[in-house]
């Protein structure tokens, strides 16, 4: 069970060794609290708890500190028990999904509550990172198309100083960390520094995204497969054909910047001109917009709309299928009209 409960000014004990309580009286100090500490269940005094709302007994032992636990009977004080910290650092790498915070895991939630210091994109969910990782070390390693904030080396770098030092590092990264999210290399990094890592998988983008759209990757009797693309190069001439003639559905990440390549490779390999494309931009945010055309007219309804990333490319029969749902019936319809369907 989980409560919400304003603690802004009341006094909270906090009981537990210092170091495995540490991420507890992070926590507690970030929602406002006022806190009183006691390491050792020997320097424990029922006075430590006049005043006080709440007391966080912080031990592996669900039977420790049983005359704190009485004196909060006694007291009328809420006692709540919290695992301890595990000693010494270690990196988690966490998929934040889309963006939204909806599609955030609880595997990820736990994992941002613990942390000491959150290393963050900016396609993964930040907004409300100092709630979701109350008291940690936020920093942001966010890349933008054609500008590299922090280098991958960099971060790689950070990553492992910060576990070095002894904390709980997370890697917070948007969809899935093994979705083209360097997540194998920075896993590498930590192996290489002996740093325990653990990865958190995440909602990926390439499904999520044209779901928000209404748009399926798969739907019986129109495709039974799906390829997933980095349009971060310009494909070669061989990628063109393979894809071409795969069939299916493709969807396309961070392939806006490379849009006009990959029609032209597809139109030459064999896809169809009436293929139907679609591009959404900024799944799940308030500015989410999907582009509907064809293979022919895609890159020139993209123009007209100036789309810009982050956005998902969704080429392939699928596309239809949005109608009634956010990508709108109107546009679809000018679409049947197009590929004279």
């Amino acid at each position: 069970m989980q409560l919400t409960a304003d603690l802004t000014g009341r006094h909270v004990l906090v009981a537990g060794a210092r170091d495995e309580a540490r991420r507890v009286v992070r926590r507690y100090r970030a929602a406002g609290a006022v806190l009183r500490t006691v390491s050792r269940p020997d320097h424990f005094t029922p006075d430590l708890l006049n005043g006080a709302v709440l007391a966080v007994v912080v031990s592996a032992d669900d039977g420790g500190w049983p005359a704190l636990a009485q004196a909060c009977g006694a007291h009328g004080v809420l006692l709540a028990r919290e695992a301890p910290a595990a000693p010494g650092g270690r990196v988690t790498l966490v998929g934040g999904g889309p963006g939204t915070e909806d599609l955030l895991t609880v595997g990820a939630q736990q994992a941002l509550r613990e942390a000491d210091v959150v290393l963050f994109d900016r396609l993964a969910p930040h907004r409300n990172l100092s709630t979701l990782a109350p008291g940690a070390e936020l920093v942001d390693v966010g890349k933008q198309p054609g500008h590299h904030q922090v280098a991958q080396r960099d971060i790689e770098r950070l990553m492992v100083e910060a576990a070095q030092a002894g904390n709980n590092v997370v890697r917070l990264k948007g969809g899935d960390p093994f979705v083209f999210g360097r997540g194998g290399e920075e896993v590498a990094a930590c192996a290489a520094a002996g740093i325990p890592v653990s990865v958190v998988p995440g909602v990926t983008s390439a499904v999520s995204v044209p779901a928000a759209a209404g748009i399926p990757v798969t739907h019986r009797g129109v495709s039974h497969l799906f390829t997933v693309v980095s349009g971060h190069q310009p494909l070669s001439d061989a990628e063109h054909v393979h894809l071409a003639g795969l069939g299916g559905t493709v969807v396309v990440l961070m392939g806006i910047g490379t849009l006009p390549q990959l029609i032209a490779g597809l139109r030459r390999a064999g896809m169809r001109p009436d293929m139907p494309v679609a591009v959404v931009e900024r799944g799940y945010s308030d500015s989410q917009r999907t582009t509907v055309s064809t293979l022919a007219g895609i890159v020139t309804a993209a123009g007209a709309a100036r789309v810009k990333s982050p956005a998902i490319l969704v080429i392939g029969e699928v596309v239809r299928l949005a109608a009634g749902c956010e990508a709108g019936a109107g546009r679809l319809a000018d679409l049947a009209e197009a590929v004279g369907a």
